[in-house]
């Protein structure tokens, strides 16, 4: 299946699984970009180092093939591997994204950008969630078609 097809089955985990991998990179590019605004702001440094954190820990719910690759301890590939629903990847995205929107307490920040691609997220999962839609994994992201090619 191509990405074009992909996109062309309505299923809002595969808009939720690309939106995520946005959302990724913002939390990356703004949690780095903001973490070096400490003289203004310290509490700013807390919210940016949560940024860094949700990237890779996206990275790691999105891209399931990398949980194969990567040395992680089992705690954490156990943690992982619960976010699997659309309802748990909803909730894991929503309490990511109040995280930064909190970062509103300190000075106005890019950091809501993150916020607003993880809210983003969490609806589409919510969306999927709701309309009874089963978790579709990219195959271009790691899906079914590359973790067989692996094992």
């Amino acid at each position: 299946m191509t990405l074009k097809e992909e996109f062309q089955t309505r299923n809002f985990s595969i808009y939720g699984q690309w939106l995520g991998i946005a959302s990724m990179i913002v939390c990356f590019a703004t949690g780095l970009a903001n973490i070096f605004s400490f003289l203004s702001a310290p509490i700013i440094i807390v919210f940016c180092a949560l940024a860094l954190a949700s990237s890779f820990i996206i990275l790691f719910i999105e891209i399931p093939f990398l949980l194969r690759i990567c040395p992680t301890s089992g705690k954490f590939d156990e943690m992982i591997r619960k976010i699997s629903t659309n309802y748990m990847r909803s909730a894991t995205y929503a309490v990511m994204a109040v995280l930064q929107f909190l970062s509103t307490i300190g000075p106005d920040t890019s950091l809501i950008a993150a916020g607003i691609f993880l809210s983003l997220t969490a609806l589409c999962y919510l969306a999927a969630a709701i309309k009874g839609q089963a978790f579709i994994s990219s195959k271009t992201l790691g899906g079914q078609g590359i973790a067989q090619m692996i094992v």
